[in-house]
């Protein structure tokens, strides 16, 4: 059995990271799925790993490991296999600089949009107690806030507004990095991509007014890139829900 075990949602987002960069490196792992829209990261059990209630969480032997990008980067280090982050100090640095961007100014957005049009929809069908119960137990006091507006729908106008505008924003900086290089921030399929990946793969279905063969041809190239390696589809086919059918809009051919 391996010393790894990785406690994650569906491959999508921040547990897409860790589970794509470890199928990369071709390191096995002990897979621990949370249904995120059960709140299975809040029971006592997961609690004792990852005491702040996120996912995802990796273990390696007795070390507990959170922050999926921070992840990412342990994994490539501490395995053999495939190098996701080169050598060169300027693709280093390329690299990290994407991947902030993604996880601190676009990833938010996304997830806002995400969570308005799919998690509060899924989980508002609860029994209304037993979703209060669930909120009221979530550790981090800023989570409980982002769960309350996802369920009950009370993202503004105004905040919803800016996602999109980020949105749009980062798809055209997607676009204009992509049209300079195969891949997105080296000459080489790196840990950026692995996250950009996991952010953008249902763009041509989410936002197929902004992103579409015709406008963003790099991005849509990019992307069908990563979904034919076969780490990427042996990912995606760990997948429980119907998430993961979104990933399908990357199986259709362009024709002009």
């Amino acid at each position: 059995m391996s010393d790894v075990t990785l406690y994650h949602w569906e491959p999508n987002a921040n547990s897409g990271k860790p589970m794509l960069a470890l199928m990369e490196k071709g390191v096995p792992f002990n897979s621990h799925y949370l249904d995120l829209l059960n709140f299975d990261q809040h029971d006592p059990e997961y609690l004792k790993i990852n005491p702040l209630g996120t996912i995802p969480a990796m273990t390696h032997g007795d070390r507990v490991l959170t922050e999926s990008t921070a992840i990412m980067e342990y994994v490539d280090e501490a395995f053999d296999g495939p190098k996701l982050m080169p050598s060169d100090p300027q693709d280093q640095w390329r690299i990290r600089w994407w991947m902030k961007f993604m996880d601190q100014w676009l990833a938010p957005s996304f997830s806002m949009i995400g969570w308005s049009v799919f998690v509060g929809p899924s989980v508002r069908q609860k029994d209304p107690d037993l979703l209060k119960a669930r909120i009221d137990r979530i550790p981090m006091p800023e989570r409980r806030v982002a769960w309350r507006k996802a369920i009950y729908g009370l993202f503004s106008d105004a905040e919803m507004a800016e996602s999109q505008r980020r949105v749009g924003v980062g798809i055209q900086m997607l676009e204009d990095a992509l049209s300079k290089r195969e891949w997105l921030a080296s000459d080489h399929y790196s840990l950026a991509d692995v996250n950009g990946f996991n952010l953008a793969y249902a763009l041509p279905l989410s936002q197929p007014h902004l992103s579409n063969d015709d406008l963003t041809p790099n991005i849509l190239r990019w992307l069908r890139a990563i979904y034919a390696r076969p780490a990427t589809k042996a990912c995606w086919a760990m997948g429980k829900t119907d998430m993961v059918k979104r990933v399908a809009i990357l199986e259709q051919e362009y024709i002009a």
